[in-house]
Formats: structure tokens, C-alpha cells, sequence
């Protein structure tokens, strides 16, 4: 859809553990040249549909957001963003917490092509801790979740696009 596509997690990414114990999902899109995990984050924290999702955080929960500190968060000056904070990170992978300790953002950058040729395949995905529902010590990531998914595939894919032809204008 869109030159994204669904993709199964990446064993041993650092999205792995959720697809493991809770609800992970994963989109791929490549583009030709190098692309930075810099340039793609800030690239996707920096687009029309997420900044609306910024403004909605703004007022919500009172968590704004500006381009400059999406910046400062991709040059290692902060370690938070709107309503989340770097769980982790590696030099081709990020993985950010919302602030309720529930989803995780993970973004990861795949260089591949050649020397004459370079491609940089850019992922995005989501996990979602599962949380103990009642006496039993069943996980479930519970039924707000559950009831969103169809919505967060459609979204997610929606991103990952907007990054995308962002990137490429650049």
C-alpha cells in the first residue's frame, strides 16, 4: 500500500521482546541514497500528520512538542519527545516509551544496495506491554488496545508514508 508494506518484526530488533510478550507490528518502505536514523526520526516526528497528532498531545495531556526539540532528541541533547522518552536506542535502531509505560515507537534504518546504488530501507513499528488483567496473572494488552488496532495499522502505515515523501523532497 503506498510502497509500504507489512513486514514481520526483526528477530532480536529491539521491537522483538513486545512481539514476543504483548502486540508488536512492523512497516518497511525503502528509498534510494543513504538516509541517517537522524534525518528519518526527525523526518517523521516533523510531518503534517504528526504534528497534528502533536497538537492533539499539546492539549490532551499537556505535552508540546516543537520541531527544535525533535532535533535536540535525534542529536542526543534530550532523551524525550512529546509523550515519550527513549527506552533505548542503538546506532541503526530507536526505541521511544510513551509516558504511561504501555506502547512503544521503533524506528530502525537498513542500509543496503551498493557503493554506485545506496538504498536505506526505513522501518517503523509499535509495541504494546501487556498488562495482568484480574486475580489471574493472564497478559493481555487489553481491550482499549485491541479496539484501536485497526485504526493504529491504518495510521501507522499513514506515517511511515508522509516520512517517506518527505525524505524524498530532501
Amino acid at each position: 500500500m503506498f510502497s509500504i508494506e507489512k513486514c514481520t518484526v526483526i528477530p532480536n530488533s529491539l521491537l522483538a521482546s513486545y512481539a514476543e510478550n504483548g502486540y508488536a507490528d512492523s512497516y518497511r518502505t525503502e528509498l534510494p541514497g543513504h538516509i541517517s536514523m537522524e534525518d528519518y526520526v526527525f523526518s517523521f516526528y516533523t510531518t503534517a500528520l504528526f504534528k497534528l497528532e502533536r497538537f492533539i498531545l499539546t492539549w490532551t495531556v499537556l505535552k508540546p512538542s516543537s520541531d527544535l526539540q525533535a532535533k535536540e532528541l535525534m542529536n542526543g541533547k534530550t532523551d524525550k519527545f512529546a509523550a515519550w522518552t527513549i527506552e533505548t536506542r542503538n546506532e541503526n535502531e530507536l526505541l521511544m516509551c510513551d509516558m504511561l509505560k504501555q506502547t512503544r515507537s521503533w524506528f530502525m534504518v537498513k542500509h543496503n544496495g551498493t557503493e554506485n546504488n545506496p538504498r536505506t530501507q526505513l522501518y517503523f513499528g509499535t509495541g504494546i506491554a501487556p498488562a495482568t488483567r484480574g486475580a489471574a496473572t493472564k497478559k493481555s494488552i487489553g481491550l482499549f488496545f485491541i479496539l484501536l488496532l485497526p485504526f493504529h495499522k491504518m495510521y501507522s502505515v499513514f506515517l511511515l508514508l508522509f516520512a517517506r515523501q518527505r525524505l524524498s523532497r530532501h
